[in-house]
């Protein structure tokens, strides 16, 4: 459109006001026409005349535009992208507590099979010191039971001899976390501490100690019971009482048996014992490094998905 100060040359008339065929004519006569450009201002020429004042105005408005439009995008590709990343976070500090929690039943796991083992321990320690012994009751033990007659129960040790259970502590959660990339949000040497207490030698040694080792020994007692004691013997059933009282001198001179389980209960006293305190040691130092990352982790905020005060 003509400036301010053209008012007098569009206002033909002199009537003091600018119709409607004054303001076509006046854009009409505005620009080159068409046919006088070249053929490069003829392919960017909207209409039929060419005005450069109109020319820039619309460069101009479609550069604003583009920087609008790439803005808007940038900005709707990132917060996207950080949401997912939020969404990822979140759930890494959910499986952060999931792994807290199962350490805990870890810890509960480790202290009752603790507690186990030192009984089974003192038990055959107490049936090898007394197997020299001349008594025909040196195969049995008692344990109170007010349900008994005597106030005892009554059984024999070697009688439960088969009797195993190969350290087996809760892993779920550890596994599923290896696959999702919790593992980011742990400073490395608590990661490595995880994957110790899960997949260390420490804990290997263990489950060794307590599955194919002592399975040995099992398996060797079976044996010599299926390959010996059952031809030299008019009846074998090691679940009754009766059999290891009838058959006492015949045991205490199988010295096979006795070296046997002097290897069990030196397998159980100076490696499962030693092992299964320095693997409670190690589960309580994870509980109280993974309690600081998720202490760290919580103290952290978001800002429309994007983390302030990143502790990374």
């Amino acid at each position: 459109m003509s400036k301010k100060d053209d008012f007098d040359k569009i206002d033909k008339n002199k009537d003091g006001y600018i119709s409607r065929e004054e303001y076509a004519d006046a854009n009409k006569s505005a620009g080159i026409e068409k046919e006088n450009l070249n053929w490069f201002l003829r392919l960017i020429t909207l209409g039929d005349r060419f005005d450069i004042k109109d020319f820039w105005d619309r460069v101009k408005k479609s550069i604003v535009e583009f920087i609008i439009l790439v803005f808007g995008v940038t900005v709707s590709f990132g917060i996207e992208q950080q949401g997912g990343e939020s969404d990822n976070r979140n759930d890494g500090i959910e499986n952060l507590l999931n792994l807290r929690e199962e350490i805990d039943k870890m810890i509960i796991y480790t202290d009752e099979y603790i507690e186990q083992i030192n009984w089974v321990t003192e038990l055959y320690q107490k049936q090898y010191d007394k197997w020299e012994k001349n008594n025909d009751s040196i195969f049995l033990d008692f344990q109170d039971d007010e349900e008994e007659p005597s106030g005892k129960f009554y059984f024999a040790p070697m009688g439960m001899y088969t009797q195993r259970q190969p350290f087996d502590p809760p892993r779920v959660n550890f596994d599923a976390i290896k696959l999702d990339g919790t593992f980011r949000l742990m400073p490395k040497e608590v990661g490595l501490k995880m994957t110790e207490i899960y997949d260390g030698t420490e804990l290997k040694y263990l489950i060794e100690n307590t599955g194919k080792n002592e399975e040995r020994y099992v398996n060797q007692f079976v044996n010599r019971i299926a390959n010996k004691w059952v031809y030299d013997l008019p009846w074998v059933d090691v679940d009754y009482n009766e059999f290891w009282i009838e058959n006492r001198k015949y045991i205490q001179n199988d010295k096979f048996i006795k070296y046997n389980l002097y290897k069990r209960i030196d397998l159980w006293q100076w490696s499962v014992k030693e092992q299964l305190q320095e693997y409670r040691k190690s589960l309580t130092e994870s509980t109280k490094m993974l309690d600081s990352v998720i202490a760290v982790r919580n103290s952290e905020y978001e800002f429309i998905w994007w983390v302030l005060n990143p502790k990374d």
